[in-house]
């Protein structure tokens, strides 16, 4: 089961929750050439929703946004897994978290269709040490 682990570091901001607001992040971060590994939305609240950006780059994103005036918060860790899909492959990376009693507080992956799939694990940041440790990164 051929994959790959690295860390990488997010920055999210809290947005109002109404159409186009991904869109401008997204687009203002192209124009700033800031290529991306990772983006995620999640609602945070009726009104609010935080838009989290995995960067290639992280001293590029932080640079480009502080020149913008973007105001971000990070940057935080995670993992990102990316390998071929095979039936059981993330069993065995959260078996290895558990019985190395670390939690995952949150998680979120897709496949490609044709055979790959990227997936994102947080811990918390007191564990993420041991969690890229655990996982031989």
């Amino acid at each position: 089961m051929p994959f790959t682990i690295q860390r990488v570091q997010y920055f999210y901001t809290t947005v109002r929750d109404q159409p186009g607001e991904a869109y401008k992040l997204l687009n203002l971060l192209s124009s700033m050439g800031v290529d991306q590994l990772a983006f995620s939305a999640i609602p945070v609240g009726p009104n609010s929703t935080q838009l989290a950006v995995f960067p290639e780059d992280p001293a590029k994103l932080a640079s480009e946004a502080k020149l913008a005036g973007m105001v971000l918060d990070g940057p935080h860790h995670a993992l990102l897994i990316q390998g071929d899909d095979e039936l059981g492959s993330l069993a065995g990376i959260h078996q290895k978290l558990y019985e190395a009693d670390i939690n995952v507080y949150a998680s979120s992956g897709v496949t490609d269709g044709r055979g790959s799939y990227g997936y994102l694990i947080y811990v918390k940041e007191d564990d993420f040490e041991r969690a890229a440790t655990t996982l031989g990164v």
